[in-house]
């Protein structure tokens, strides 16, 4: 396909906005599957979440930050080490100022303040009204919303890496890629099944950088350095790590300063861009109050993250450098086979557009580096790689560049094959993402990979009826069923470990 061509079929060469009612077809394939994914959230608040939940149910509901009562209703996994037999918080859990060590980000509840604020005041005026619902951030209506949110910030994200991809790609290609990586990548567990997670939130904002970077890439004025600036500092308060997409803007301007050094008359170009960065870095670090701020309530620092952040956690000089990608205990290939055809599309992307090519994959690689040199590099209770979801945005674009590349080969057999080859990869996807919700693999640890193949053929499609019968018509039960199951495995694999 020729570069005129491709053009033709990029929908979003046009530079204007386009409203609602001109939408692709694809954007309204997208809204209609988003619809019909919403009768699977589960609203529960479990494990990890219990943290990121406590920073938007305490300030809402109790006006402070102490989260005693989130500790005293989660989960009894997270209760473990923190909740002793009497029910008390165990005093080791309170910092110096008093607070509970809740080293999780605050920015999710950021992004869940406009759908539990309207949640509580729904509770409120119902109660007014004669309801008798419980306005304790508890309560169904609350975690209903939270699960909301968190779905509408995946399903965003998506749209956004959608539009990057299309800008460059064509349009059908860069729908192609979305879709795999909606329903055959780890992203969709955290939208859906479990919405308290930090994880569809962080791919959100890190999709809402990337595509603000790129819509300003080469002609960014100071406004929009500023706002590049809180953006990012949003997507490290969602999640720390995200830090590293900052790696976009820089490599940029660095490839710009080394273009301007070659010319003697564009001093005032490079003036431009240092105050530029200067900007996007004072406007990052505005972007972390939230973060500094609860820090130092809880802490008593703004700099300190707490206590699953120590330095001990990373392996600077013996990073997990093959395991993070190929280990049957949550690696990123292996577990989510879709990813490693995505990366190798940003080879493909280079014959399209160098820089964001070799920026996307410089983010990755940074960020490959910081997960595998984490102590905990497999997410421990992760389905796939966890850590990874936050570069939803990349695997989108990469995964759109190779399945255009195979196009423009011009054999329609080979594209065809391709197209399928995605296809089985999603339907293999989701039957690990039953497998994994149920506890045919364990949750934690290595899985069999002959036992999930098995299932996949034997049991998934026999059981798959039964159980989406049980999520719908009595949910709250198969859900304590399967948090049981949980329990029993991670007793069970403590045990083996001693």
């Amino acid at each position: 396909m020729s570069t005129s061509s491709r053009a033709s079929g990029v929908a979003s060469a046009n530079p204007h906005c386009r409203g609602i009612e001109r939408l692709s077809s694809a954007e309204k394939l997208f809204c209609v599957l988003f619809l019909l994914t919403l009768p699977f959230l589960n609203p529960w608040v479990r494990g990890d979440g219990v943290g990121y939940y406590a920073f938007i149910r305490a300030p809402l509901v109790e006006r402070n930050f102490h989260f005693e009562n989130d500790w005293k209703h989660a989960d009894e996994e997270f209760r473990l080490g923190r909740i002793d037999a009497d029910g008390n918080i165990e005093p080791g859990q309170y910092t110096k100022t008093g607070h509970l060590d809740n080293h999780f980000t605050v920015g999710p509840a950021l992004l869940w303040f406009p759908f539990l604020a309207v949640a509580h005041v729904g509770v409120l005026t119902a109660n007014e009204f004669g309801a008798h619902v419980p306005p304790d951030g508890f309560s169904r209506p609350y975690r209903i919303a939270m699960a909301f949110g968190t779905a509408l910030c995946g399903f965003l994200g998506l749209w956004l890496s959608y539009r990057v991809a299309r800008k460059y790609l064509p349009e059908y290609w860069a729908a192609a890629a979305t879709l795999g990586i909606w329903f055959g990548s780890s992203l969709i567990v955290y939208m859906v099944f479990n919405p308290s997670w930090s994880h569809a939130q962080s791919a959100f904002t890190v999709a809402l950088f990337i595509w603000y970077w790129d819509r300003t890439r080469g002609q960014r004025t100071l406004g929009q350095w500023c706002v590049l600036g809180l953006l990012g500092g949003l997507m490290t308060d969602v999640y720390y790590s995200n830090a590293l997409a900052m790696l976009l803007p820089l490599t940029e301007s660095a490839v710009a300063l080394v273009a301007d050094l070659r010319k003697t008359d564009e001093r005032a170009a490079r003036r431009e861009l240092f105050a530029g960065n200067l900007l996007c870095g004072l406007a990052f670090v505005a972007g972390l109050l939230p973060t500094f701020i609860t820090r130092q309530i809880i802490y008593g620092s703004p700099f300190v993250a707490g206590a699953g952040y120590t330095e001990n956690a990373w392996r600077w000089t013996a990073p997990a450098r093959v395991a993070v990608l190929f280990s049957a205990d949550h690696g990123l290939f292996s577990w989510t086979p879709l990813i490693p055809l995505s990366l190798l599309g940003l080879f493909f992307l280079w014959q399209v557009n160098r820089m964001l090519a070799a920026s996307l994959g410089i983010v990755f690689l940074a960020y490959y580096y910081l997960i595998a040199s984490y102590s905990n590099w497999n997410g421990l209770s992760s389905f796939g790689n966890r850590f990874f979801v936050s570069l939803t945005p990349i695997f989108v674009i990469g995964l759109a560049a190779l399945l255009s590349w195979i196009a423009e080969r011009g054999y329609r057999a080979v594209s065809r094959a391709t197209v399928g080859a995605v296809v089985l990869l999603v339907v293999w996807n989701l039957g690990m993402v039953f497998q994994w919700g149920t506890h045919l693999i364990p949750a934690r640890g290595p899985i069999s990979w002959r036992q999930m193949a098995y299932n996949q053929v034997a049991v998934v499609p026999f059981q798959a009826g039964g159980l989406l019968e049980r999520y719908f018509l009595g949910r709250k039960d198969l859900m304590g069923q399967i948090e049981k199951q949980d329990i029993e495995q991670m007793k069970k694999q403590h045990g083996q470990g001693r």
